[in-house]
Protein backbone atom coordinates (compact mmCIF):
# COMPACT_ATOMS: atom_id res chain seq x y z
CA UNK A 1 0.00 0.00 0.00
CA UNK A 2 1.45 3.37 -0.60
CA UNK A 3 1.15 6.85 1.23
CA UNK A 4 -0.89 9.46 -0.22
CA UNK A 5 2.47 11.46 0.76
CA UNK A 6 5.83 11.09 2.58
CA UNK A 7 7.01 11.62 5.87
CA UNK A 8 9.72 11.62 8.35
CA UNK A 9 9.42 10.72 12.15
CA UNK A 10 12.12 10.79 14.57
CA UNK A 11 12.21 8.85 17.70
CA UNK A 12 14.65 10.39 20.15
CA UNK A 13 16.06 10.52 23.81
CA UNK A 14 18.66 9.05 26.19
CA UNK A 15 19.87 5.11 26.24
CA UNK A 16 17.22 3.13 27.52
CA UNK A 17 14.51 5.02 26.76
CA UNK A 18 12.68 2.94 24.17
CA UNK A 19 13.62 4.58 21.43
CA UNK A 20 14.27 1.21 19.43
CA UNK A 21 11.27 -0.86 21.17
CA UNK A 22 9.27 2.53 19.70
CA UNK A 23 10.79 2.04 15.71
CA UNK A 24 9.77 -2.03 15.93
CA UNK A 25 6.51 -0.93 17.49
CA UNK A 26 5.54 1.25 14.27
CA UNK A 27 7.52 -1.07 12.17
CA UNK A 28 5.46 -4.19 13.09
CA UNK A 29 2.34 -2.17 12.99
CA UNK A 30 3.39 -0.95 8.96
CA UNK A 31 4.10 -4.89 8.52
CA UNK A 32 0.41 -5.54 9.97
CA UNK A 33 -1.25 -2.87 7.75
CA UNK A 34 0.88 -4.91 4.51
CA UNK A 35 3.16 -2.35 3.69
CA UNK A 36 6.54 -3.03 2.71
CA UNK A 37 8.93 -2.45 5.03
CA UNK A 38 12.58 -1.75 5.01
CA UNK A 39 15.07 -0.83 8.06
CA UNK A 40 18.65 0.01 7.70
CA UNK A 41 21.43 0.65 10.81
CA UNK A 42 24.80 1.79 10.83
CA UNK A 43 27.66 -1.32 10.18
CA UNK A 44 29.24 -0.25 13.31
CA UNK A 45 26.56 -1.31 15.67
CA UNK A 46 27.02 -4.86 15.82
CA UNK A 47 25.86 -4.92 19.96
CA UNK A 48 23.39 -7.73 19.75
CA UNK A 49 22.73 -8.97 15.26
CA UNK A 50 24.77 -7.62 12.53
CA UNK A 51 21.27 -7.98 10.06
CA UNK A 52 18.52 -6.94 13.03
CA UNK A 53 17.88 -3.64 15.00
CA UNK A 54 17.48 -5.10 18.72
CA UNK A 55 16.15 -3.28 22.26
CA UNK A 56 17.82 -3.37 25.11
CA UNK A 57 14.60 -5.10 26.17
CA UNK A 58 14.69 -7.64 23.58
CA UNK A 59 13.00 -6.67 20.86
CA UNK A 60 14.22 -7.26 17.19
CA UNK A 61 13.50 -6.70 13.79
CA UNK A 62 15.48 -7.52 10.65
CA UNK A 63 17.94 -4.63 9.60
CA UNK A 64 20.10 -4.40 6.61
CA UNK A 65 23.61 -3.08 7.98
CA UNK A 66 25.00 -0.23 6.37
CA UNK A 67 28.52 2.06 6.47
CA UNK A 68 27.35 5.19 4.48
CA UNK A 69 23.76 6.54 4.40
CA UNK A 70 23.91 7.04 0.48
CA UNK A 71 24.34 3.21 0.51
CA UNK A 72 20.33 3.42 1.24
CA UNK A 73 19.70 4.58 -1.89
CA UNK A 74 21.32 1.78 -3.56
CA UNK A 75 19.59 -1.39 -1.19
CA UNK A 76 16.36 0.29 -1.16
CA UNK A 77 13.57 -1.71 -3.00
CA UNK A 78 11.53 0.21 -5.44
CA UNK A 79 8.48 -0.96 -4.01
CA UNK A 80 9.50 -0.09 -0.56
CA UNK A 81 6.57 2.65 1.60
CA UNK A 82 8.29 2.40 4.91
CA UNK A 83 11.75 2.97 5.67
CA UNK A 84 13.16 2.43 9.01
CA UNK A 85 16.58 4.00 10.29
CA UNK A 86 18.27 3.08 13.46
CA UNK A 87 20.93 4.46 15.16
CA UNK A 88 20.78 7.61 13.26
CA UNK A 89 23.39 9.65 15.33
CA UNK A 90 26.01 7.45 13.92
CA UNK A 91 25.04 7.93 10.02
CA UNK A 92 27.24 10.72 8.03
CA UNK A 93 25.61 13.87 7.46
CA UNK A 94 24.01 12.50 4.28
CA UNK A 95 21.33 10.72 6.46
CA UNK A 96 19.23 14.36 6.58
CA UNK A 97 19.70 14.36 2.55
CA UNK A 98 18.31 9.99 1.96
CA UNK A 99 15.30 10.82 4.43
CA UNK A 100 14.10 14.33 2.90
CA UNK A 101 14.48 12.40 -0.83
CA UNK A 102 12.63 8.87 0.27
CA UNK A 103 9.73 11.14 2.10
CA UNK A 104 9.70 13.29 -1.27
CA UNK A 105 9.25 9.90 -2.94
CA UNK A 106 5.79 9.30 -0.87
CA UNK A 107 7.95 6.62 1.61
CA UNK A 108 7.57 7.04 4.83
CA UNK A 109 10.39 7.58 6.86
CA UNK A 110 11.32 6.45 10.76
CA UNK A 111 14.17 7.55 12.43
CA UNK A 112 15.36 6.45 15.44
CA UNK A 113 18.28 7.99 17.46
CA UNK A 114 20.21 9.79 20.41
CA UNK A 115 19.54 13.42 20.21
CA UNK A 116 22.13 13.98 22.52
CA UNK A 117 26.00 12.67 23.24
CA UNK A 118 27.17 11.72 26.79
CA UNK A 119 28.02 15.34 26.92
CA UNK A 120 24.46 16.39 26.72
CA UNK A 121 25.23 17.84 23.52
CA UNK A 122 23.26 17.62 20.28
CA UNK A 123 24.22 14.75 18.54
CA UNK A 124 25.47 14.03 14.83
CA UNK A 125 22.64 15.00 12.28
CA UNK A 126 19.71 14.33 14.89
CA UNK A 127 19.02 17.57 15.74
CA UNK A 128 18.87 18.75 11.74
CA UNK A 129 16.45 15.50 11.12
CA UNK A 130 14.43 16.85 13.86
CA UNK A 131 13.87 19.83 12.53
CA UNK A 132 12.66 18.23 9.31
CA UNK A 133 10.58 15.86 10.60
CA UNK A 134 6.90 15.65 10.51
CA UNK A 135 6.73 14.11 14.11
CA UNK A 136 9.41 13.76 16.97
CA UNK A 137 8.95 11.68 20.02
CA UNK A 138 11.46 12.47 22.82
CA UNK A 139 11.19 9.41 25.04
CA UNK A 140 12.64 9.20 28.59
CA UNK A 141 14.92 6.84 30.64
CA UNK A 142 14.58 6.66 34.49
CA UNK A 143 17.85 8.83 36.16
CA UNK A 144 19.79 6.12 37.75
CA UNK A 145 20.71 8.28 40.62
CA UNK A 146 16.95 9.68 41.84
CA UNK A 147 14.83 7.84 39.75
CA UNK A 148 13.30 11.23 38.20
CA UNK A 149 12.99 11.13 34.13
CA UNK A 150 16.16 10.80 32.76
CA UNK A 151 17.04 12.94 29.33
CA UNK A 152 20.51 12.30 29.18
CA UNK A 153 23.24 9.56 28.46
CA UNK A 154 25.79 9.14 31.17
CA UNK A 155 29.05 7.25 30.13
CA UNK A 156 31.13 5.91 33.32
CA UNK A 157 34.81 4.78 31.99
CA UNK A 158 36.27 2.77 35.00
CA UNK A 159 33.16 3.89 37.47
CA UNK A 160 33.79 7.16 36.76
CA UNK A 161 31.90 10.10 34.78
CA UNK A 162 33.83 10.23 30.97
CA UNK A 163 35.81 13.83 30.86
CA UNK A 164 34.02 16.71 28.44
CA UNK A 165 37.61 16.46 26.03
CA UNK A 166 37.21 12.29 26.01
CA UNK A 167 35.95 10.83 22.39
CA UNK A 168 32.16 11.23 21.60
CA UNK A 169 32.10 7.29 20.17
CA UNK A 170 34.46 4.76 21.62
CA UNK A 171 34.61 1.25 20.10
CA UNK A 172 35.05 -1.32 22.30
CA UNK A 173 36.13 0.58 25.36
CA UNK A 174 35.43 -0.86 28.73
CA UNK A 175 32.43 1.71 29.36
CA UNK A 176 29.02 1.73 30.67
CA UNK A 177 26.58 3.90 30.48
CA UNK A 178 23.46 5.14 32.75
CA UNK A 179 20.25 7.44 31.98
CA UNK A 180 19.97 10.62 34.09
CA UNK A 181 18.42 13.77 34.45
CA UNK A 182 19.71 17.09 34.06
CA UNK A 183 20.64 17.30 37.43
CA UNK A 184 22.45 13.95 37.91
CA UNK A 185 24.49 14.59 34.38
CA UNK A 186 28.14 14.63 35.02
CA UNK A 187 30.45 15.92 32.43
CA UNK A 188 33.75 17.06 34.34
CA UNK A 189 36.34 19.33 32.17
Amino acid sequence: MKHTHGSIEVVCGSMFSGKTDELIRRLVRATIARQKVQVFKPSIDVRYEVEKVASHAGSTFDAIPVEKAAEIRQKLDPDTTVVGIDEAQFFDAEIVTVAQELATRGVRVIVAGLDTDFRGEPFGSMPVLMSEAEDVAKLHAICMVCGDNASRTQRLVNGRPARYNDPVVIVGADELYEARCRLHHEVPR
